[in-house]
């Protein structure tokens, strides 16, 4: 079954997130997600909890947090303290830090120490002893919960190998189908080099939607979302041979200018404007409600296990309502 979730950023008022998350689960919705970035907008350490006390059943967790500006340790307890509170709910979505990093002055964090902060949270948020400082550390409270999983952001091969290695899954932030199956390619193989069972590896695909059969008018409310991917991108040519990396993820770039933070994720972000119509089409969802189910099927052939609206664009009540009642039941 495809799961779908929705990620609802933490403007204020928190009680505006608190309802739409309300109405994802009365909708259907699987799961309901926020961004960890301090400085752009409001805490989302806040929103989960608030959140989570408001409904019954709906996952929640960060899409994504990073161990540079949320330490381990706190970002483990964190985390155990709400699945102790609301068991079985919580999910844990973790990458370098983009966003979060870069408007503090930050570069993301290096692989190495993202490698070592992952298997170190996924472990000591599940009860079980970890050895930090030459010294043992056990959440002796957090034992005997359900499992929290743990997913990895990324796009590059060394930190798709410590989703494949460390993760129970990969948060992949765009809906190309090519590059989602390369990525999957990526992780799996590094799942598989580790002695790990790489089918169990879940690819969550994360992506703007609109519900509307004027393609012109759908894709300039979606250009920011290429423009914010290619932060990452740049940052995978700095490190790798553009030849060990799929075509349709950075020929796109050719025609990037400039990237404005205080414009990050928002509808309109002038940044936006070197996007192309077909990578618009390629790394979003667009159309009409049969186009929606047409490109979620393929998905699910491809072994994604969630959908995740990044609910930005357009009217949010009416997305979810739509999903809710069009979309989500032809995935059940």
């Amino acid at each position: 079954m495809l799961r779908i979730g929705a990620t609802i950023l933490p403007d204020p008022p928190a009680s505006r997130f608190v309802e739409l998350v309300q109405l994802a689960e009365e909708c259907g919705f699987d799961s309901a997600w926020t961004y960890d970035s301090h400085v752009l907008w409001q805490d989302g350490s806040v929103f989960l909890p608030l959140a989570l006390a408001a409904t019954e059943r709906i996952r929640l967790g960060f899409c994504v947090t990073n161990p540079g500006t949320r330490e381990p340790t706190t970002s483990a307890s964190y985390h155990a303290t709400l699945n102790s509170t609301f068991p079985g709910r919580i999910v844990h979505g973790i990458g370098r830090g983009d966003s979060a990093r870069r408007t503090i002055g930050y570069d993301p964090v290096p692989v190495g120490e993202f490698r070592r902060s992952t298997a170190l949270i996924r472990d000591l948020m599940n009860g079980r002893t970890v050895t930090l400082n030459d010294k043992e550390i056990r959440l002796e409270w957090a034992a005997g919960q359900p499992e929290i999983p743990i997913y990895v952001a990324g796009y590059g091969p060394k930190v798709l190998a410590v989703a494949g290695e460390e993760a129970d899954g990969v948060i992949i932030q765009l809906a190309d189908l090519d590059i989602i199956e390369w990525i999957m390619a990526q992780a799996r193989a590094a799942a598989t080099a580790a002695g790990r069972d790489a089918s169990r590896l879940e690819p969550i695909v994360c992506a703007p939607v609109v519900l509307d059969e004027d393609r012109a008018a759908a894709r300039e409310l979606v250009r920011w979302f290429p423009a914010m991917v290619s932060n990452h991108v740049v940052d995978l040519l700095k490190r790798y041979d553009q030849a060990l990396l799929p075509p349709s993820l950075t020929a796109y770039l050719k025609a990037r200018e400039f990237y404005d933070y205080s414009e990050h994720s928002r509808v309109g972000a002038k940044h936006g404007a070197f996007v192309d119509d077909e990578t618009c089409d390629r790394f979003c969802i667009l159309g009409g409600i049969d186009d929606h189910i047409a490109k979620l099927r393929q998905m699910e052939q491809l072994g994604v296990r969630e959908f995740n609206i990044y609910l930005m664009t357009g009217s949010q009540e009416t997305t979810l309502k739509a999903y809710g009642e069009h979309i989500i039941p032809r995935f059940r």
